[in-house]
């Protein structure tokens, strides 16, 4: 802190640590060079790392991006916090770690995802194993590569531009459009049934009255006595009255002959 000039309530241990710093206060520095970066505002937290290139302020910074390749953070795993406003941790490209926003408030250009979705009916699930993984422990999800050939949006690249990984919280959006869509179908097609069931009754219903109607007026078989002047013995004819009317008008009248 040898270049301090208005500084105050700074902590500097290392060789350099803060030693360009002149304005900033409230900073911590460990290590060599740590906190060494020209543009330091107030209140940052350096373990390791020089610092920002830009001016930043109430900034934690651990470790060096591409000297330090794993993180191991004690306390974490198989621990449950005691409060229900818990959220994913992601990380960035340049290992900022925060949360994803969906607050309105955080967005613009908003409007219905629509057929949009729809891509994900050409993703391929598969299950395989991860290369590092000695205990072979089954793995299910999609293959990046073939992800970006039907949606580049859906996948991540790494700091060399190569393909890294998928965004799976793109992907379950995605999907959660597409079933609300289909269970829309269901609903539509569901309603179309129940008035289709409707009308069929109401048609078996006319239908069963229309043939009470017609069996009560249907008139009973009629008996025509024919007396014949002939020399044998006289025969009787049964006429059954039709319901058809003929082209003459009048009834059709079908002839029996009993002796």
């Amino acid at each position: 802190m040898f270049n301090n000039i208005s500084g105050s309530n700074n902590t500097a241990i290392g060789y350099a640590a803060l030693g360009v710093n002149r304005f900033g206060s409230g900073n911590i520095a460990l290590g060599y060079f740590a906190g060494s970066a020209p543009n330091l505002g107030n209140n940052n937290i350096y373990i390791g790392n020089t610092g920002g290139v830009e001016l930043e302020s109430n900034t934690i910074r651990i470790g060096t991006q591409g000297t330090q390749l794993a993180t191991f953070v004690a306390g974490i795993y198989g621990e449950t916090t005691g409060t229900t406003t818990t959220l994913p941790v992601i990380v960035d490209l340049k290992g900022q770690l925060g949360t994803a926003a969906s607050s309105e408030r955080f967005k613009k250009d908003i409007k219905p995802m629509d057929k949009s979705s729809e891509a994900i009916l050409a993703l391929k699930p598969v299950i395989f194993h991860y290369k590092n993984d000695n205990k072979g422990t089954p793995q299910f999800g999609l293959v990046a590569e073939e992800v970006e050939k039907i949606n580049p949006a859906l996948i991540v690249r790494d700091a060399k531009g190569e393909i890294y990984t998928v965004r799976y919280e793109a992907v379950n959006a995605m999907l959660l459009n597409e079933f609300l869509k289909e269970h829309q179908k269901v609903q539509e097609l569901e309603a179309n049934a129940t008035r289709q069931q409707k009308q069929i009754e109401a048609l078996t219903a006319a239908v069963q009255k229309v043939s009470g109607q017609l069996e009560v007026s249907k008139p009973a078989p009629q008996v025509v006595n024919n007396p014949r002047a002939a020399s044998g013995p006289t025969k009787q004819q049964y006429f059954t009255m039709s319901r058809h009317a003929s082209p003459r008008g009048g009834f059709l009248f079908r002839s029996l002959t009993a002796f």
